[in-house]
């Protein structure tokens, strides 16, 4: 059974949800359709530690998470969560950067598109990746809480 918990952060409000001891998702809440299926609203020593992490991380206090993951998606979606989940806190890398690291180089749309099916934001950094030219490419909660993200992170952007 999913145990969903809603967090209140200063990106707005994100849902997380756990499924047999894993985080399977980190989503704003008003931007994800309904969770399916059947599910409770009970907090889990999972859900709380996912809170007490995402407090630290935002106060300025965590640069790496210690939870355990399970996201869904394909094998290339994973290869490419997987790779993101490298990039430092407080570095950036372009999205041709993470489809040579997947060994895919000319793979840099697909990279975009993984990005953007990652059901468990900031944990697994999507945010930290940029345009070759150093822009802010999409973000699925928008661009703005991309830029919020990685100026917390110490990142300076356009």
């Amino acid at each position: 059974m999913k145990n969903i918990v809603l967090y209140d952060s200063p990106v707005g409000m994100l849902r997380i949800v756990e499924e047999d001891g894993a985080l399977t998702e980190l989503s704003l809440d008003s931007y994800e359709p309904p969770v399916s299926g059947e599910y409770s609203r009970e907090e889990t020593r999972l859900t709380r530690s996912t809170a007490r992490q995402l407090d630290e991380y935002f106060a300025g206090k965590r640069t790496e998470f210690d939870l355990p993951l399970a996201p869904k998606g394909t094998e290339f979606q994973k290869k490419d969560w997987d790779a993101l989940q490298k990039i430092p806190y407080g570095q950036t890398r372009t999205y041709k950067d993470i489809a040579e690291a997947i060994g895919c180089p000319k793979g840099f749309r697909a990279v975009g598109l993984a990005n953007n099916r990652n059901p468990i934001m900031i944990i697994i950094p999507c945010h930290r990746v940029i345009g070759s030219d150093g822009s802010l490419t999409g973000y699925a909660g928008g661009t703005h809480i991309k830029k919020y993200l990685l100026e917390l992170e110490g990142i300076t952007t356009r």
